[in-house]
């Protein structure tokens, strides 16, 4: 199963993965699985703190990888496939990452119930 963590889950799984469903807490870890993080969820995590919002590691990048968790960059396709989305969501990084699930045939893992829409 391929999945795509939502930034928020990100967040928690380093900082505290308690916070996350248990059925996702199983599927992460799992060696059969391929957990990626979207480039767009770093540019977020990087505004926010760099706003003082969250506090997030200063070498994410490494911490991603040392987890195991794939990177998954933001191709035009994946840009142009927002526009087709229904407006449950403003955010332009929520748009992105779920053009972007979609893209990929990725499941989304998150916590905000508006994705399912």
């Amino acid at each position: 199963m391929k999945l795509l963590l939502d930034t928020h889950v990100l967040l928690w799984w380093l900082d505290d993965p308690v916070r996350i469903t248990e059925a996702a807490r199983d599927r992460i870890p799992d060696p059969e699985n391929e957990v990626l993080v979207s480039a767009v969820s770093c540019w977020e995590i990087a505004i926010k703190r760099s706003l003082g919002k969250i506090q997030a590691p200063d070498d994410l990048r490494d911490v991603i990888e040392q987890c195991g968790f794939g990177e998954l960059r933001i191709p035009i396709l994946h840009a142009l496939r927002t526009e087709i989305l229904l407006p449950h969501h403003r955010d332009p990084f929520d748009r992105m990452v779920i053009a972007q699930a979609l893209c990929e045939s990725a499941t989304l893992v998150s916590h905000d119930r508006m994705f399912e829409q």
